[in-house]
């Protein structure tokens, strides 16, 4: 099943609470729930401005209904063909 970055803006998200971070993950997997196995959120990295998400789905389609239904932005939707690491170096 493909893997997918998805680049979300928002102002501030370096600033949000721990509380406002678990609303924000209860309301994604709420969303998640409704839709089915086929997408799956595996992590997040929250930077200053910005929210970089993990998801595992069939299509970029079901990824930018997901950021729909919950009410994300989802301003990048990026399929990820690999990943490298110091290893790959070896």
């Amino acid at each position: 099943m493909p893997k997918y970055v998805i680049e979300r803006e928002i102002p501030g998200a370096g600033n949000l609470t721990a509380e406002q971070l678990k609303g924000i993950s209860q309301v994604s997997c709420g969303v998640l729930s409704k839709m089915g196995s086929d997408i799956q959120w595996l992590h997040s990295y929250v930077t200053t401005d910005k929210v970089y998400c993990v998801y595992i789905a069939p299509n970029e389609e079901m990824v930018r209904e997901h950021a729909r239904q919950g009410g994300f932005p989802a301003n990048s939707v990026s399929q990820v063909f690999t990943t490298i690491d110091p290893t790959t170096a070896e």
